[in-house]
């Protein structure tokens, strides 16, 4: 995909994402900061900062993964392997139901299952939940294949949103928050 192509595919994932009534609705909106080869993150990282939500994103910790409360984008410095995570300044703060989880990943498949960089990272910290937030994967259509091999310890996200819109996973997928009264 070219530069271009990536620049054009992401805007329209960014606004597929800003229209999702679960982005709307969500307090809590963990993201990460992406890499060049992933879909930009720059959007989503601005509307939650100018909503005044609470954005979370992913560090490494020597137990795993955790996700901390940042202020802003200056709070942020390099992490293990070079990505940008939360400075310790910033405290941890585990996910919770009714928290929007964008999480990367290599492939997708339309059940919900995702292929990531192999640390497992995601899956341990996920894992880990008593229950499990709303979890979107970020992904270029070219991303979106037939079948995903999965692990007992995988897990899953419920939907993709990818530059043609949300596609909600093939499974049982957990509701973002369960209609009041």
């Amino acid at each position: 995909m070219s530069p271009d192509s990536r620049r054009v595919a992401g805007a329209a994932i960014a606004e597929a994402i800003l229209a999702l009534d679960g982005f709307e609705r969500a307090d809590r909106i963990a993201a990460y900061v992406a890499l060049d080869e992933e879909v930009p993150t720059d959007t989503i990282l601005d509307a939650v900062f100018s909503s005044g939500r609470v954005l979370l994103l992913p560090r490494m910790v020597e137990r795993g993964l955790e996700f901390a409360a940042v202020g802003d984008l200056a709070q942020l410095r390099r992490g293990r392997w070079g990505v940008l995570e939360p400075s310790s300044i910033c405290a941890a703060s585990p996910l919770v139901p009714g928290d929007l989880v964008f999480v990367p990943g290599l492939a997708f498949d339309r059940r919900g299952r995702r292929l990531g960089r192999g640390g497992g990272h995601y899956d341990r910290a996920l894992a880990a939940l008593d229950v499990q937030p709303f979890c979107v994967g970020l992904a270029y259509s070219f991303q979106l294949v037939a079948s995903v091999p999965a692990g007992r310890f995988d897990c899953s996200v419920d939907g993709v949103v990818t530059e043609a819109g949300f596609i909600r996973a093939q499974t049982e997928p957990r509701d973002l928050m369960p209609d009041s009264g």
